[in-house]
């Protein structure tokens, strides 16, 4: 996981990285310059030679990485035309000295020194900008306005600037656009624009990522995001306090190295997974939910769905799957053996009798417990959350998975706020969507001490502790009947292995969810958004596994 630094906290990390390593911070602009061209020059295919681009520069370090990029691409053979938007007198320290630099370049080039710079400054730029022809022309644009320090609206000029360039997004002419650290006009610190501003098709940001390169609504102008080290050593970065961190590739292949199949693996060593799901008029989330256990990599899973669900369920779930009959009076001697339990789909919430049975499994839990769909409703006011020990971590673990409207109703809730305090500003609602999802995920999980696991776009996971991380993987293809379902499926497949292994809770869901998305992309590749279904998923699963564990 990468921890989502704040434009503050990353300025720390820039004067400690030169303060305590003696890495002088103009070292640190070219290393960016340097990651910027190769992330260009791979999607180029390889090389810039005989490539044009056009940069845009501002007078801080973001016009500093531009001045410095236009060096290294004419370098590799690219034809350079750079655009200052502020006059000479603004531009200061490691930019002013970059720019000097290509001043120089600039004045000793001739017809046999290779490939030539041009230089629009202020008050010759914008015939650049009177028609759509520098944004069709250019084979790149990179936008190096504006850095992480914005925190107001981009002036007239440049908001023209970033609206006529997305006006012509669609066009397949337009010129690949490349943002470095964050699209200007973006707030770097929060997930809600402030104004007009660029649409990347990629983001090449420094160190570490930013709320706003990963938070959506403002992500989703940063196209693909990738995140170049530059030098700061990670010690730097650890010790800065943010509590938001970004799930990576690497997270889900660590964890199936560790859960992987040995020469003496068998089903009791694999975990076993028990679902508590399914009723007369929502057999097929139970099916959905066993299937996509069944395919996670644990040894067993058990499906108790209630009787009059029975011979539906029985026709269309994978024979593998262990199926019962749930009798919620009962003293059930499955839950014991189980290894994790994932309760809710298609479950009747109106039935009193697996409502209270549900609410029992989860207050004297001994075994980590996934409440999903209609085992939530359970837990809304009036009844509210159970009873925890003062202690949280005496249970076993606890995970939520609501969708935002779900979630919406648990916010409700008077328990949401301690002895009848009024809830945090950032906790209420407005209108129909959360004011500060990170805040809201954060604050429930440590108030409730359970893992929460936020679904909707871009996924965010809470842990007790207040570590909120965001998963950067699915599309709005997984937005359809059926997809939480095998989450939960899922989940309770990876969590099973996990208990049993010994190995850590939060970051097996966090893996889990990653690999749910991996595979949502996977089908959204072969079928379309349109097509794709929650069994498709499911199925591209086979293809996720295959491409984290070849490495």
């Amino acid at each position: 996981m990468q921890k989502v630094l704040t434009a503050a906290e990353m300025r720390e990390v820039d004067r400690l990285t030169t303060e305590r390593y003696g890495i002088p911070s103009i070292i640190l602009m070219e290393n960016a310059a340097h990651a910027v061209a190769r992330v260009i020059t791979e999607k180029l295919g390889g090389s810039v030679e005989g490539k044009s681009i056009l940069i845009l520069c501002g007078k801080g370090n973001n016009g500093g990485d531009g001045f410095a990029l236009a060096r290294v691409c004419r370098q590799g053979g690219a034809s350079v035309t750079v655009c200052f938007l502020f006059p000479d007198e603004e531009i200061r320290g490691d930019a002013k000295q970059n720019l000097e630099v290509l001043r120089r370049l600039h004045a000793a080039q001739t017809d046999h020194t290779g490939p030539p710079i041009c230089l629009a400054e202020v008050g010759t730029h914008r015939s650049f900008f009177d028609s759509l022809d520098p944004f069709l022309g250019p084979d790149v644009v990179v936008d190096a306005v504006f850095g992480t320090g914005l925190v107001r609206p981009l002036d007239d000029e440049l908001s023209v600037l970033a609206r006529q360039y997305n006006s012509c997004r669609s066009d397949q002419k337009r010129s690949f656009f490349v943002s470095v650290d964050i699209p200007s006009g973006l707030p770097s610190d929060t997930e809600f624009p402030i104004g007009e501003h660029f649409n990347a098709d990629i983001t090449v940001t420094f160190t570490s990522p930013k709320p706003g390169n990963v938070l959506v609504p403002a992500a989703r102008s940063c196209g693909e995001l990738l995140v170049a080290n530059i030098g700061s050593p990670q010690e730097l970065i650890d010790e800065q306090p943010s509590q938001l961190y970004l799930a990576e590739r690497e997270d889900a292949a660590d964890w199936l190295k560790r859960t992987g199949f040995s020469s003496d693996s068998y089903k009791n060593k694999r975990g076993h997974a028990l679902l508590i799901a399914g009723s007369e008029n929502y057999s097929g989330a139970a099916v959905l939910a066993a299937n996509a256990a069944m395919r996670s990599g644990v040894g067993l899973v058990t499906l108790a769905c209630p009787a009059e669900a029975m011979s539906e369920i029985a026709s269309r779930v994978l024979p593998e799957v262990i199926l019962r009959t749930l009798n919620p009076t009962a003293d059930d001697s499955e839950i014991r053996n189980a290894d994790a339990i994932a309760v809710g789909c298609g479950l009747d919430a109106n039935n009193k009798a697996i409502e209270s049975f549900v609410r029992r499994l989860v207050e004297e839990r001994t075994t980590p417990v996934i409440v999903d769909a209609g085992a939530l409703w359970f837990f809304n006011p009036p009844a509210g959350m159970p009873h925890q020990d003062a202690d949280k971590s005496v249970r076993a673990p606890l995970i939520l998975t609501p969708h935002e409207g779900e979630f919406m109703r648990l916010l409700d809730d008077e328990e949401n706020h301690l002895d009848g305090e009024t809830p945090p500003p950032l906790l209420r609602k407005e209108g129909s969507k959360i004011k500060d999802r990170v805040a809201a995920v954060r604050e429930f999980a440590k108030t409730h001490g359970v893992i929460l696991v936020l679904k909707g776009e871009r996924v965010l996971i809470g842990h007790p502790d207040g570590r909120v991380v965001v998963n950067p993987t699915g599309n709005s293809g997984l937005g359809k009947a059926g997809n939480g379902d095998t989450l939960a499926g899922i989940l309770a497949g990876f969590v099973a292995q996990a208990a049993k292994m010994d190995i850590d809770i939060f970051e097996t869901v966090v893996a889990a969810v990653y690999i749910a998305g991996m595979a949502g992309d996977i089908a959204e590749t072969k079928f379309g958004k349109r097509v794709m279904t929650a069994s498709d998923v499911r199925e591209c699963l086979v293809e996720a596994f295959a491409e984290l564990e070849k490495g």
